[in-house]
């Protein structure tokens, strides 16, 4: 597996890391605890070093299965995981989406602790705030960030779904590893003003849902259907009606796969591989064969030509209707 760089203080990935999300949360159903296990240690074995969680997953058990599975890899593996809910006070919806904003001190050390415990681990390798807290100045954040990584107990941090406004004021007192958002063919909102600002700052970028929660695997069409227990039930992007206009990204995706005589899945990683060496996508997967099939994009090549084809027939797709439900949408910083 080649590696790459998040950032300018020597935190190096393999190529593409590995979204832990969907094992344990919105995407049903979920494998048997020891088959995850098996699947995760394939990873590493495949030569995945990078792994992302979050307490907020499950809530709190995708990092102890995490926790487990990789502790016999510790030394050989990066993991990244995120604060910034308060399960206390909180409450967790239908999708165990966590609906309390915290970044207060207190609560960042607290969440940290118990990543810790549940990580089987003595520090984080990379630390994310989840969601911009509009209660708490990104800059108290950020300094109670560093002081955590004085202590030893954080090695970089990152922000999930900041916008560039927000990453530079917060780069400004604790420089940054890593900035988190959605990004692939489906969404391309990142492009206009955050990774212009951090390739100016020299900051990594990973993009989650990078096969546009599947839409650009290959898996659906412009009849798919969801379950109520599937997260894709609620996105307005994948309301039936919608589907028939958004499934043209897919259809563009399927044609470049078969130019190409790949899977669909790889060509849509590829793509993203290919705009910045200092990209690091995050699929998920259930299965060794989908593993396999998403660690083949690092060797999938794209001729300048080839992009440029591409991003211009990507204009002339119009995309209708959000990428979350209005409720987590507004939790977004973007």
């Amino acid at each position: 597996m080649k590696q790459r760089m998040l950032g300018n203080n020597g935190l190096e990935v393999s190529s593409l890391g590995y979204g832990c999300m969907g094992l344990t949360q919105s995407y049903p159903p979920f494998l048997p605890k020891d088959e995850s296990i098996a699947l995760l240690q394939k990873s590493v074995e495949l030569g995945i070093t990078f792994f992302d969680t979050a307490e907020a997953y499950g809530p709190l058990s995708n990092e102890a299965l995490l926790g487990e599975a990789l502790q016999p890899y510790r030394q050989r593996v990066v993991i990244a995981t995120k604060f910034g809910f308060d399960f206390q006070n909180g409450r967790n919806d239908a999708h165990n989406r966590p609906v309390s904003l915290s970044s207060r001190p207190e609560t960042i050390r607290k969440a940290l602790e118990g990543s810790l415990r549940r990580l089987r681990t003595d520090h984080i390798d990379l630390y994310y705030q989840h969601r911009v807290d509009p209660n708490t100045p990104i800059e108290e954040v950020a300094n109670m960030v560093g002081r955590l990584i004085k202590e030893g107990k954080i090695l970089h941090w990152g922000l999930s779904e900041a916008c560039a406004d927000t990453v530079r004021r917060a780069h400004a007192v604790c420089p940054l590893a890593a900035v988190q958002s959605e990004y692939s063919m489906w969404y391309r909102e990142p492009e206009k003003e955050l990774l212009p600002t951090l390739e100016e700052l020299g900051i990594g970028f990973v993009p989650f849902s990078p096969l546009g929660k599947g839409m650009l695997a290959g898996r659906f069409n412009k009849n798919s259907t969801f379950g109520s227990e599937d997260f894709r039930s609620a996105i307005p992007r994948f309301n039936p009606q919608n589907l028939q206009a958004n499934v043209a990204v897919a259809e563009l995706v399927r044609e470049i796969s078969e130019r190409k005589n790949t899977p669909s899945a790889r060509v849509a990683l590829a793509w993203l591989l290919a705009q910045k060496p200092w990209i690091v996508p995050i699929p998920g997967t259930k299965t060794v064969a989908r593993l396999r099939e998403n660690i083949g994009a690092v060797e999938v090549p794209f001729t300048p030509e080839e992009l440029e084809e591409i991003r211009r027939r990507l204009e002339r797709i119009t995309l209708i209707g959000a990428r979350y439900p209005k409720e987590q949408e507004a939790l977004t910083g973007l």
